[in-house]
């Protein structure tokens, strides 16, 4: 998921909540142990004390499910006086109030009940007692003021001594602060944000073992097995257990102990229990006093039963659970650096649902990719043939929004530029069986949906690990696309999870407590403890169960720097190897330069080797922003589809050229790596470091590292490369001029340091029929076709939600029939961009690993201001000294690289004085005869006496010294 921006809304950085980052880096990065041994923590015993109860008992309590809301039938409404929670607990004796002044009482009221009525001017009633605070004119402690920096001035309270130690028990009932007057009627009246006490008076949670559901056992011996469930829930009054045959019968029902030192709830059942569902029944009250026990899953379930509505236990190191095989598969291991990577970003369902040589039962499953023989299949192994190293899935993980079962596929039709299609599939949005996947519900459980059989919690571990397996034969590498940053919903919500086990804790609030949505949806608090070792414990799962090699994280800037550094160590660790963690890098929201915390933003990743997608070369390729809609969608012409060079119709003509000499600069940067340090002579005639050159108000170049950078074009979000081609490029462009210009700008991601990340089908010219945002849209707006006959332009009005805008833009181009590619146009792009993989895989000058290295091997030629701006040369030297071999890098395998992007309309002549008298020639690829682009063989000229070269017409082409 993308969040735009002109400038990426992103960026900036200062301030390192020094206690927090340490704390993560020195505990976080102990490994999540399976089936330990649970010693005997210092604990109370549960109110019923009885481990196994009666039948009747056990249906009472495990057998009525949730209501529609998600509470339990016996769950409090939420009192008519709620309010806001405008105080924060700093630590365990600490709160601030904003805005309050110290004059008058302050009390902490509570109840047991959540019967607390706290109006002003009137007395507080319904409370089952009071503690006095006192004002604290003292320094705050420098980890709790760095932690809530963001918060306004106002009163700082104390408890006082003899109350210290009642907090843990009063933070399982409702409080309210209130500041009274002389005669003890309420002033103000507020509920506290918990996060700050939690974390310090249960610190030792964090090297809690084993959280969620483990069986230990050796599988030939019955007798030494056991089951140990562990669940994180400090502020709940009593939590239970409820355990569900496979047949859906309710078997057991068991009061959990509580270790109040960390704050886990925990319960041994002899035998192993593999194979059944469970779920918790937490009594909690909630932040507005919504109190009563909700039945819920697992916040650390590794799988589930259909839709999600019990939790699975499981061995994931039984055989039972791996295919033939598993153990043995070693992982693809041709990366030898981050900057090695050529991702291939895909959906699951997008791969398959269209294949006819899918068995029909495995199209749009995780068995597609086991099938070997199929057109999508071969399509990815002739990706790694050419040098595609990774496929990175958008979300797998247990999704929210797809039913698992009887999901629909609706019939669609209509004419080429009809809104009946997009009515169809809006009106079946909810229960199609489509979605990307950015709503989570379960971070550690595969998807079901994509599972042959849902209702089998075993069955899509298996298949995934199939999934994966398959890959890797493959030689493909595995990454993921993980979404830690927002849950799909919150609070009492049937898809809420963590809140309903420690309310108010796991997302981010704002200054009135109410749950931030910055990202779209309920944003998680990754700043706090055990929000940030879920993240980190689930990202150790799929590496480690797995065998994931790579991770995307979706909106990444939401983060702390200090929680994704403790989880590549994490994650390393388990893998015994460099886990790859690229993400968006993008700054905004309530966490907005660093308000809160160092984010894992672009501006604030320097030296970490962590990977953020550059904005920068995509913006000035394709035109615009991410966030341009309406008219600016077709005017902001970027610098492969004619600005200022070739003007549309709706473009200003009087565009200066020093717009497309600016552009060309900002290509140059994203060439470069987008590195921070690279000295370019830019169209001024100034040599600046890219640092130093202005992107909107921000550094254009922000990397300390070549591996910290993700370069693309397109992905996923916004429209496809081709779509947004169709709205810039004058409307009289030829569909083989379409082609070429798709290539360039592939070319800008093969050619440009750093990590190279393709959408999948910019191969095949993808078309979502004009779809700015296709996450809901269905298979119909989001199919691809592995035989090369349609790239599915022109297939109906995409839907109004997210494109009605453009409508009238959009309606005459899918009408206009000289737009659509033919299978001719699609298979030449497609051998096309395997020839661009084959060049950037080639030579190591294009993936080099450091920024010495770029600085001293990477040099652009026709700068400056006397420059042609529609060529883009660069030149990548081999060799230190070229007359002393010893001196070569490591897979250059050239003395000499340089290469050329022509992006005009007509072929550009360029006197290049440097390289004449050199032994140029064409790369081997293109003078291969099957090559796709037969024009640098046959129209590009070398004069080495005058170091003079032609380039065709919107051609990227590569010449060599050997």
């Amino acid at each position: 998921m993308q969040l735009f921006s002109t400038v990426s809304p992103h960026r900036n950085w200062r301030f390192l909540w020094r206690f927090f980052a340490v704390f993560l880096l020195a505990c976080l990065a102990m490994p999540v142990h399976q089936a330990q041994a649970q010693t005997k923590p210092k604990s109370r015993p549960p109110a019923n004390a009885a481990s196994e109860v009666n039948r009747a008992t056990i249906e009472k309590n495990c057998d009525a499910m949730p209501s529609k809301s998600g509470a339990s039938p016996a769950t409090v409404s939420v009192p008519s006086n709620s309010l806001e929670a405008n105080a924060y607990w700093l630590n365990r004796r600490l709160a601030k109030w904003p805005g309050i002044d110290q004059n008058g009482t302050f009390k902490l009221y509570y109840s047991a009940g959540g019967e607390i009525a706290a109006n002003q001017k009137e007395k507080v009633v319904g409370s089952d007692g009071a503690l006095a605070l006192q004002v604290f004119n003292g320094t705050v402690p420098t980890d709790a003021a760095q932690r809530f920096k963001y918060v306004a001035d106002g009163v700082v309270l104390m408890l006082r001594d003899s109350d210290a130690g009642n907090l843990p028990a009063l933070l399982k009932k409702q409080l309210v602060l209130v500041q009274e007057s002389e005669t003890g009627e309420v002033r103000h009246a507020t509920m506290l944000q918990i996060a700050g006490a939690l974390d310090d008076i249960y610190s030792d949670a964090i090297k809690a073992d084993g959280l969620g559901v483990h069986v230990s056992s050796a599988e030939s011996n019955a007798e030494n097995t056991r089951t140990a469930f562990k669940l994180w829930a400090p502020t709940a009054r009593q939590v239970s257990l409820c355990v569900y045959q496979a047949n859906g019968d309710a078997k057991s029902f068991d009061a959990m102990r509580f270790d109040e030192s960390t704050g886990v709830w925990s319960l041994i059942k002899p035998h192993d229990l593999s194979g059944n569902y469970y779920l918790y029944l937490v009594d909690v009250v909630g932040q507005n006093a919504s109190a009563g026990p909700n039945r819920v899953t697992d916040p650390y379930a590794i799988r589930l039963s259909a839709d999600s509505k019990r939790s699975y236990i499981a061995n994931l190191n039984s055989s039972r659970l791996k295919p033939q095989g598993w153990d043995q598969l070693p992982r693809p291991s041709h990366i030898a650096s981050q900057t090695d990577m050529a991702i291939y970003e895909l959906h699951v369902r997008d791969f398959s649902f269209n294949d006819p040589t899918v068995s029909k039962a495995n199209r749009g499953k995780y068995l597609a990719f086991a099938e070997v023989k199929s057109n999508g299949m071969k399509h990815l192994a002739a990706l790694r043939k050419s040098g595609m190293t990774d496929i990175h899935l958008l979300p797998v993980f247990d999704i929210a929004t797809i039913p698992e079962k009887g999901c629909l596929t609706p019939n669609v039709k209509g004419a080429t530029d009809s809104e009946d299609q997009q009515a169809i599939t809006s009106k079946n949005a909810a229960n199609d069986c489509f979605n990307w996947g950015y709503d989570p519900y379960h971070f550690s459980a595969p998807e079901g949906s994509y599972s042959s059989n849902a209702d089998d919690g075993a069955t899509r571990i298996i298949e995934f690990r199939k999934m994966v397996m398959a890959l890797h034969r493959a030689g493909l590498r595995v990454g993921m696309d993980v979404v830690y940053n927002h849950t799909s919903a919150s609070g009492q919500d049937a898809k809420s999870v963590l809140d309903r086990i420690v309310p108010g804790y796991y997302h981010r609030l704002d200054a009135k407590g109410v749950v931030e949505q910055s990202t779209c949806c309920a944003n998680t608090a990754t700043e706090n403890m055990m929000m940030a070792r879920l993240m980190i414990d689930s990202a150790e799962v799929w590496t480690r169960e797995y065998k994931i090699d790579s991770f995307r994280f979706d909106l990444m800037g939401h983060q702390p720097r200090a929680a994704m550094e403790a989880l590549q160590e994490r994650v390393n660790k388990s893998a015994g190897r460099h886990i790859n963690l690229i993400g968006e890098g993008w700054n905004f929201g309530e966490i907005e330069n660093s308000k809160r915390f160092v984010q894992a933003s672009q501006l604030s990743l320097n030296g970490s080797g962590i990977g953020t997608f550059s904005d920068r070369g995509r913006d000035a390729a394709r035109g615009g922003s991410a966030g341009d809609s309406g008219e600016s969608l077709v005017k902001n012409q970027g610098y492969i589809n004619g600005l200022v060079y070739a003007p549309n119709a709706m473009a200003d003509k009087a565009r200066p050229v020093t717009d497309l000499l600016r552009a060309a600069d900002m290509v140059r940067v994203g060439l470069a790596g987008t590195l921070r340090d690279y000295l370019m002579t830019t169209y001024g005639g100034k040599q600046q470091l890219l640092s130093a050159i202005d992107y909107a108000g921000q550094p254009a170049g922000y990397a300390s590292e070549p591996s910290e950078v993700v370069n693309y074009v397109d992905n996923h979000d916004n429209q496809t490369l081709f779509d947004i081609n169709v709205y810039k490029l004058p409307l009289d462009t030829s569909r083989d001029d379409r082609a070429r210009v798709q290539i360039l700008g592939a070319s800008l991601t093969a050619f440009s340091q750093g990590v190279a990340y393709f959408h999948a089908g910019i191969d095949v010219l993808r078309s979502k029929s004009m779809d700015g945002n296709s996450f809901d849209s269905g298979d119909w707006f989001n199919r691809l076709d592995w035989t090369y006959q349609d790239n599915y332009f022109a297939v109906g009005m995409p839907p109004k939600r997210d494109n009605e805008k453009q409508y009238s833009l959009i309606k005459p181009l899918l009408a206009n029939a000289r737009i659509k590619p033919t299978s001719k146009e699609l298979i030449w792009t497609r051998d096309a961009f395997r020839d661009l993989l084959k060049i950037r895989a080639s030579s190591h000058l294009f993936r080099l690993p450091s920024t010495k290295e770029i600085q001293s091997r990477l040099t652009f030629l026709n700068t400056g201001a006397t420059q042609n701006p529609v060529v883009i040369v660069g030149h990548l030297q081999g060799e230190n000294n070229v007359e002393n071999s010893q001196n070569a890098i490591a897979g250059a395998d050239f003395k000499e690289v340089l290469y050329f992007i022509n992006v005009d309309k007509t072929a550009q002549t360029l006197v290049l004085p440097s390289e004449k008298n050199k032994a140029y020639v064409l790369h081997p690829v293109h003078k291969n005869t099957d090559a796709a682009d037969k024009r640098p063989a046959t129209d590009a000229r070398f004069e080495s006496s005058v170091g003079a070269f032609m380039i065709p017409a919107r051609t990227a082409m590569v010449y060599v010294v050997k």
